[in-house]
């Protein structure tokens, strides 16, 4: 359960940040013309959207804290609990 409720955290954060990545590169090579129009405030819609990348990223990062917090933490938390804790011997590991 540990490991599915990780595997999708990843994979969420992961496509949240690539995903618009990747948008952005297939607009790049696909639409030349729409990226070189100006947008807002006169600058090109291709250097907008690339400054755009930055809080995608922050926003996949702060996807990946809360759903960690909300989901992951929890279940580590139980999973740890349910096991005694290791016995460590003397001298290493």
């Amino acid at each position: 359960m540990l490991r599915r409720a990780y595997r999708w955290q990843r994979r969420v954060a992961s496509l949240t940040a690539l995903g618009y990545f990747a948008v952005f590169l297939t607009l790049t090579v696909e639409a030349p013309g729409l990226m070189t129009c100006p947008g807002p405030g006169g600058l090109p819609t291709g250097l907008v959207l690339a400054l755009v990348q930055i809080p995608v990223t922050w926003l996949a990062v702060l996807l990946y804290e809360a759903t960690a917090y909300r989901l992951v933490d929890p279940l580590a938390r139980r999973a740890r609990q349910s096991y005694p804790a290791p016995v460590h011997r003397k001298g290493g590991r």
